[in-house]
């Protein structure tokens, strides 16, 4: 049986420094330090002639320099050699205007061969700046098989603006590989490395993924810029961990989205002094909206707003907005609003009939594992009869019938279980959860036909596709889809013509993305192909094609297959 399960599965480097010798010669490059002389007010500096390193100067007769003119009194320890020429500069120590006795003294030596003909040459690494970034992800590529470097030569505002605009709501082989995308272990290009990162993110909650985006976030450094730390603080606020968030607003109050969050996050901590006083400056200087301080007035002081009468509900709460009417007893259904607050509703505080909508509607576009579908389908008996809770009782039924092993039960749960399934469009779901059953049950007739297309749905679609039961029509080309092998003569219209055309051995990418594979945009190319497959969806046969041979080309082969099965055996989408 199908495991149940309550949740989602869910410097540089330091300059090199060379240091003198003791006793080294004299290197002509050294300044000499000023010397000051007693008894006269005037200093000299500069560079010293060769006989300054061979004659030591005498040590200073008094600690103190005086200042003025020269007293007669001092006496002049070394006579002057020769009179003193007119404009000739003055020297306060005698000798230091004596000429060289010999003008053809040989210069200074230098005792050590130069710097840059001895220093050893180092052997240079080139190392591309890319490789210095760390890649970013939850699932490592050899899960995924997706190089880590999927991103590399593409623009980031360019794959920000695809990642956001792929349609993946018809095929759940397209929504699969977007989570694959957005969830796999890839570095960011050298520029623009934070946008990319926000738009997954971003995609991520527009999915209904809060707990991969936090844990996304959390995993990139959520505190690192304020984009990111906005993007985790609501993603907890759905999923119920805001006390992470909220410690960490309290330390860097600078990240914080709006004034209204740092009132929350205060009172979550249970300093209600510094959030009452926070509410007091926004009153006072306006800083929160009117209807958010009402809300947050209720939120702080419920025992002055007991009786009130209850706030009108906003029509696009943001995440803390909803938690905040959450709070004061005044939760908001989510079915009108966007995905991400849906996975609020899988927290036990909600009711069960809010929970199974809530998981049918996450499981729909691939956001929730089945398991966790199947575990609020079979927890309790239906509470009343009519919509959701006929797709219970029905799919509790088929379950017992499986369990017992007839053959004859389950031909009449199975009819009756699927249209319930079709009706939530989570047909896909319910051939992973129950395919590998279906198998083992020897069927006949209608039901053996149904139970071989539900099989064709599920990950092990190859194994099904060589067992085609003989009265199904259209066995021969939807099995040779499933192996990877359909062909024109079994194609019976333009779709099938198409998907036949993509799986050809002269088939290969479109010239715009071949030129993207050969520059080694990989990632790009497979969204733009995925962009392709929703236009082919919709009825534009020529980019089904291409859609399907670009998946084939970069080695995506499974994806092809279970894209073309989808589109073949889900009529309704």
């Amino acid at each position: 049986m199908p495991t149940r399960q309550r949740r989602g599965e869910s410097a540089w480097a330091a300059p090199l420094m060379r240091s003198a010798s003791a006793g080294a010669a004299f290197r002509p490059n050294r300044l000499l330090k000023p010397i000051v002389v007693l008894g006269l007010g005037v200093a000299t500096s500069g560079f010293a002639a060769a006989a300054i390193a061979q004659t030591p100067v005498a040590p200073a007769a008094s600690p103190v320099a005086q200042s003025g003119p020269p007293s007669p009194a001092t006496p002049r320890e070394t006579p002057r050699s020769g009179p003193a020429k007119p404009g000739d500069p003055l020297a306060a120590i005698d000798w230091l205007a004596t000429p060289a006795p010999d003008a053809g003294l040989p210069g200074t030596v230098l005792l050590e061969p130069p710097v840059a003909g001895s220093a050893r040459r180092p052997e240079v690494t080139v190392t591309p700046l890319a490789s210095l970034v760390a890649p970013i992800g939850l699932v490592k590529p050899a899960s995924t098989g997706l190089p880590v470097d999927l991103w590399r030569g593409s623009n980031a505002e360019a794959l920000a603006t695809l990642l956001a605009s792929v349609p993946v709501r018809k095929s759940p082989a397209m929504q699969s590989l977007m989570f694959t995308l957005l969830l796999s272990e890839t570095r960011p290009p050298v520029e623009g490395g934070e946008r990319l990162l926000l738009a997954r993110l971003d995609r991520l909650m527009d999915l209904g993924a809060p707990d991969p985006a936090q844990a996304l976030a959390e995993q990139a450094g959520p505190t690192r810029s304020k984009a990111r730390f906005k993007r985790w603080f609501d993603a907890t606020l759905l999923t119920g961990d805001e006390q992470q968030a909220c410690s960490a607003l309290q330390d860097r109050p600078h990240l914080a989205p709006d004034y209204a969050s740092r009132i929350f996050c205060a009172a979550r901590l249970g300093d209600w002094p510094t959030a009452a006083l926070l509410l007091e400056a926004a009153h006072a200087l306006d800083l929160v909206d009117s209807r958010q301080l009402d809300l947050l007035d209720r939120f702080l002081n419920p025992d002055v707003f007991e009786d009130a009468p209850p706030l009108r509900a906003p029509k696009s709460p943001d995440p803390l907005t909803f938690r905040l009417y959450e709070t004061i007893g005044e939760r908001r259904p989510t079915s009108n609003l966007p995905r991400a607050f849906a996975a609020a509703d899988l927290r036990d505080i909600a009711g069960w009939k809010a929970q199974l909508e809530a998981a049918e509607r996450l499981t729909r576009i691939g956001a929730l594992n089945p398991n966790h579908l199947l575990g609020l389908y079979t927890e309790r008996s239906p509470a009343a009869s009519g919509g959701i809770w006929d797709r219970v009782a029905a799919l509790q039924r088929f379950e017992t019938a499986l369990e017992t092993g007839s053959a004859e039960a389950v031909s009449k749960t199975l009819p009756k279980v699927w249209r319930a399934m079709q009706t939530a469009q989570i047909e896909t779901a319910f051939a992973d959860l129950f395919a590998d059953q279906l198998a083992r049950i020897p069927l006949d007739g209608q039901a053996a036909n149904l139970a071989w297309r539900i099989r064709l749905l599920a990950p092990t679609y190859e194994t099904a596709s060589h067992s085609p039961p003989p009265s199904q029509g259209r066995s021969a080309f939807v099995a040779a889809v499933a192996q990877g092998v359909p062909t024109q003569e079994l194609a019976r219209n333009g779709v099938e013509q198409a998907i036949a055309a993509a799986f050809a051995a002269d088939s290969a990418a479109p010239r715009k993305l071949q030129r993207l594979l050969d520059n080694g945009q990989l990632g790009e190319s497979i969204l733009r192909a995925m962009q392709l497959f929703a236009q082919g969806a919709d009825g534009n046969l020529g980019d089904l094609t291409d859609a399907l041979a670009t998946f084939r080309a970069v080695g995506l082969e499974d994806t092809a297959r279970r894209a073309a099965l989808q589109l073949l055996l889900l009529d309704h989408r």
